[in-house]
């Protein structure tokens, strides 16, 4: 009986697979599939390991216009490398278990999320620029940020840290740069995502033109709390915001919180000009 099941689990997963790269390849246009009379448009949240990205994330994705999941991992050397960011949307990290998951094999949405959290992800500069990319801009203030890297990080030095936070902000505010466009890009910050909540998602949805709201509750999937996908913390598969931060016992020198808060307010006003903001 067990091999029976494992063939037919076999056999229902060829299929799906089959479904899917019919749809994905025979389309010559990276953001178009088969049977989708509209292009997808492209999502990039680009921010920096620990700043709420993977909270947002599923605040996205739980609209039904956009479909993701959190870190593909795809290194982005040009614009048909969003072929396999489909796949791993649509076939890789679904589960189709019963009759009801057959309408996961519906690729009806708007928007294709991915997120990027480290320079090397993103080859081709040349894709900021393209008119169906659009970008959602996350950072978080210094010190949280460095000590839930080096609680996230234990091998890392706090230099590791400094580093890798102040080259990403600084990488982030050169993207914005090159963008150029403010109907293309959103700049928020961890605190207005928590403290901010109601207006942040309403300037989402103002910005993504969506037709649903956004909401602060969202949908926990099999990949929530994947270590190789996002946060992996607990807090992560409640479904909700929490807005109380865990207890870190990670101290972090003066020297550095007076390199990183300069380095933050440097880009943080940057990104400000070159991007939609959230109003106070």
């Amino acid at each position: 009986m067990s091999n029976l099941r494992e063939s037919i689990r076999h056999f229902k997963n060829d299929i799906i697979y089959r479904y899917y790269h019919f749809r994905i390849t025979r389309s010559d246009n990276p953001e178009q599939v088969v049977m989708k009379k509209e292009p997808y448009k492209v999502l990039f949240i680009l921010s920096h390991m620990r700043s709420g990205s993977s909270l947002l994330t599923h605040i996205l994705i739980s609209n039904p216009a956009i479909k993701g999941y959190g870190e593909s991992h795809i290194q982005y050397q040009s614009e048909a490398d969003l072929k396999s960011l489909l796949f791993k949307v649509y076939f890789h990290n679904q589960e189709f278990t019963n009759f009801q998951d057959l309408g996961k094999l519906r690729m009806n949405h708007t928007y294709i999320l991915d997120k990027l959290l480290h320079d090397k992800k993103l080859l081709d500069k040349n894709l900021l620029k393209l008119d169906n990319f659009y970008f959602i801009f996350l950072i978080r203030e210094p010190h949280r940020s460095l000590i839930s890297m080096l609680d996230h990080k234990p091998h890392w030095t706090e230099k590791d840290a400094v580093n890798y936070y102040t080259q990403r902000l600084s990488s982030l505010s050169e993207y914005a740069q090159i963008i150029n466009s403010k109907e293309r890009s959103l700049f928020l910050t961890h605190n207005q995502l928590i403290h901010e909540t109601d207006k942040t998602l309403k300037w989402l949805q103002n910005f993504l033109k969506t037709s649903e709201e956004f909401s602060e509750n969202y949908q926990v999937l099999k990949t929530t709390g994947n270590r190789n996908v996002g946060d992996f913390k607990e807090n992560i598969r409640s479904g909700r915001i929490i807005r109380k931060s865990r207890d870190i016992n990670i101290n972090i020198s003066q020297e550095s919180l007076e390199k990183t808060l300069a380095c933050y307010e440097k880009y943080r006003l940057e990104l400000s000009h070159k991007c939609t903001i959230i109003d106070s």
